[in-house]
């Protein structure tokens, strides 16, 4: 999940009968759908797959892949299967974007980069909870005051899950879940006529890439899980992480404003802090332009994700001074279908507590554990209320299988915090490496400016050299 906070025992195949992947024809490559961002440089096609696993000769969906085709055939090794992140974020430019942000040339020749969609999202039989421009703007999980307001919240949440049930896509959403994408992407192996896949996945592609290196070790190659979720995805842990991930990372912003007086946040990281606190306070009295302290705190949240705090102080400056801040080129407005994707997988990935009470309690815990953010982030939503629990267990992640995960992580990463990394390279075992490097922000290789992972990840996508044991990288200077 990159941008937008929501409430989203046994291995899966000794649970679920699962088919075989079938032998495909030949894929049938052509423009790709027209959208915001231009794809010269990639080929569409799409594949038909079972809804329902368990019945693969029932219902079938389609799932739209994209591929950037290796222009040197000499030295291409395979296929490099890719996910951004999300649940509910789209794919299908993926590998253009990454081509735009210097994937280096070794790698290109390497691979065919393959994007898509995942199930129920986008150009892949999307779903819908039919939910109106109010209810996404509420976006950020609001963060509750104290149990009136978890009360408060839990009728938005009701009223969302009711929305997506009874939604034309409502009998779709059981079958939305991480384990049956992950089977998705085994099904466009077979359809390229690969023997094994290679992985490069962030944020949740690293639970999702992990998710299907557990279930098919045999068919997988190098595998990249970069910014990491714990061994469970979007449970409820990963959902209470956010507010240690704001912990993580707010010192580097705290100390950035202090250093330039100029925004008049605070002349030492302690004032900037103190800012915080009055500003969320002062904007729940008095909200600027619709910008309340509950969607303040999501927006410093959000905008520690990037690297670059120069913006977030501006923002802050502006709401500190009654304007409304200025919101970035690149912020892409949340549609209906990202929210209802997003629902899907994290509801049924896992089983959520039904119970008011627990979350008003894990509400009181975080507003203090965590009081940047913890009262938000531990707060209800529409997973307490799904209708139908999961299909079937989680799938369990252990070291059961090749050595060939590379892991790499941000230090002070708000989204996918250290801590859960952590957790992620233990259930792995001998399976992974870890990078782990002295920068904050959300995003590692490429995104970030360091060279020593940044290096470590190329190395390891081009020639499958992988460190011979966990590595930490130094913070580097520009």
């Amino acid at each position: 999940m990159r941008k937008t906070l929501l409430a989203a025992a046994l291995a899966v195949l000794g649970t679920t009968v699962v088919a075989p992947s079938a032998s495909a024809a030949p894929l049938q490559w052509g423009p790709c759908p027209v959208g915001a961002f231009p794809t010269p440089d990639l080929q569409c096609t799409t594949l038909k797959v079972p809804l329902d696993y368990r019945n693969p000769d029932g219902a079938k969906i389609d799932v739209a892949v994209s591929r950037l085709a290796s222009k040197n055939p000499a030295k291409r090794r395979g296929v490099l299967l890719t996910n951004p992140g999300g649940p509910g974020g789209e794919g299908l430019t993926y590998p253009q974007v990454l081509k735009l942000v210097k994937l280096p040339q070794s790698v290109l020749d390497q691979y065919d980069v393959i994007g898509f969609d995942p199930r129920g999202v986008g150009h892949s039989t999307p779903v819908t909870c039919d939910l109106t421009t109010e209810q996404m703007m509420i976006g950020n999980l609001p963060y509750a005051q104290g149990p009136a307001d978890v009360v408060k919240q839990a009728g938005v949440a009701k009223t969302e899950a009711k929305q997506c049930a009874d939604a034309k896509t409502g009998p779709m959403l059981p079958y939305v879940t991480t384990a049956n994408t992950a089977r998705d992407m085994d099904r466009i192996r077979t359809a390229l006529g690969e023997s094994t896949v290679s992985y490069l996945g962030a944020s949740y592609g690293t639970y999702l890439g992990a998710v299907y290196t557990s279930m098919f070790p045999e068919r997988s190659d190098r595998f990249v899980l970069d910014s990491n979720l714990g061994p469970g995805g979007y449970d409820i842990d990963a959902m209470r992480n956010f507010g240690r991930g704001m912990e993580d990372r707010f010192p580097d912003f705290a100390a950035f404003a202090a250093a330039h007086p100029e925004y008049g946040l605070g002349t030492t990281p302690a004032q900037v802090t103190a800012k915080f606190h009055e500003l969320a306070v002062r904007l729940d009295k008095a909200p600027v332009e619709g910008i309340t302290g509950s969607l303040f705190r999501g927006l410093t949240f959000e905008r520690m994700y990037a690297s670059n705090l120069k913006q977030l102080a501006e923002n802050w400056q502006a709401l500190d001074q009654g304007r409304p801040p200025h919101a970035p080129e690149t912020t892409i407005p949340p549609t209906d279908n990202l929210f209802a994707a997003r629902f899907a997988v994290l509801c049924g990935d896992s089983a959520w507590p039904r119970s008011v009470a627990s979350y008003q309690l894990d509400v009181a815990v975080d507003r203090i554990r965590y009081p940047l953010l913890g009262a938000a982030s531990a707060n209800i939503a529409a997973c307490a209320f799904w209708p139908n629990p999961p299909i079937e267990p989680k799938v369990r992640i252990t070291g059961h299988g090749p050595a060939n995960v590379l892991m790499v992580q941000n230090e002070r990463d708000p989204g996918t915090p250290l801590a859960g990394a952590r957790k992620l390279r233990s259930a792995f075992g001998d399976r992974a490496r870890m990078i782990t490097i002295d920068q904050g922000g959300h995003g590692a290789y490429l995104f970030g400016s360091n060279q020593c992972g940044n290096t470590a990840v190329t190395e390891f996508l081009a020639t499958g050299k992988r460190p011979a044991r966990d590595v930490f990288c130094a913070a580097e200077s520009h």
